[in-house]
């Protein structure tokens, strides 16, 4: 029998959570796009150097496992003596801080390939255009180029968007109490695991339904809509064949 009161309850202990999930995808999806952007700059260089350490990065990052690369900054970092004794390190020891930067950096390399394959895509006629016009590098990059990629890559996106939402899940393995780490700490109380991974999963689907329907409203802003007036036919008008013919 189902029992709806421990379901209640436990779907408002773990909603409790929800501010750290939301802190954790927020952090890494804004600090995984301002590093694909320059990512995507390395890749798309002149510079050989600049191009393979780009191409270097993606290939480690998109393919080796999220998991490994987590233990790898929290467990890792803290072997190395320059790091320990550098400003940096009070923000490198919190779980949260390293969860965050595992997420940002595994993100932003999936993102740097999704924004180079929209960049590819942008029609150069619309590129020339703007350049015939008399458009500078950065206007042509803002009002044309920027837009037509960001519409292209808006698909691949929400989908990597989606993906880093449930990433978040793994930051409980350092001791991150998100909505999984507390949905752990019930299970180890009540033993319940069924009722429990139930809420949990509740409120993931939540969370990546609205992040869909944030991402299909900004995709229709961004779909220009061409409105074709058709021309009222000759009947329409009232007039005969004969009539038309000298319209």
């Amino acid at each position: 029998m189902i029992d709806f009161a421990f379901l209640s309850d436990t779907f408002l202990k773990l909603s409790a959570a929800l501010p750290v999930t939301l802190g954790l995808f927020i952090s890494a999806f804004l600090c995984g796009g301002v590093l694909a952007v320059g990512i995507l700059a390395l890749r798309m260089s002149r510079w050989r150097l600049l191009s393979a350490f780009a191409r270097g990065y993606i290939l480690v990052f998109r393919g080796s496992p999220l998991m490994i690369q987590l233990f790898l900054i929290y467990y890792g970092l803290g072997q190395f003596g320059v790091i320990r004794h550098s400003v940096f390190w009070p923000f490198l020891r919190e779980p949260f801080t390293c969860a965050v930067l595992a997420l940002s950096l595994c993100t932003a390399a999936y993102t740097a390939e999704i924004l180079r394959g929209a960049l590819l895509a942008v029609p150069p006629g619309q590129v020339e255009a703007g350049m015939a016009c008399g458009m500078s590098r950065g206007l042509l990059l803002r009002r044309i180029i920027a837009p037509v990629m960001l519409r292209y890559a808006l698909p691949a996106y929400s989908t990597e968007a989606i993906l880093l939402v449930k990433s978040t899940a793994l930051a409980s393995l350092v001791t991150v109490w998100d909505v999984t780490g507390v949905a752990q700490q019930i299970i180890q109380r009540t033993y319940r695991t069924m009722e429990v991974f139930l809420c949990a999963a509740a409120i993931y689907l939540i969370l990546n339904f609205i992040i869909v329907q944030l991402y299909a409203l900004l995709e229709r802003r961004l779909t220009p809509v061409h409105k074709v007036e058709k021309m009222p036919s000759p009947a329409a008008k009232g007039l005969s064949p004969e009539e038309n013919k000298h319209v």
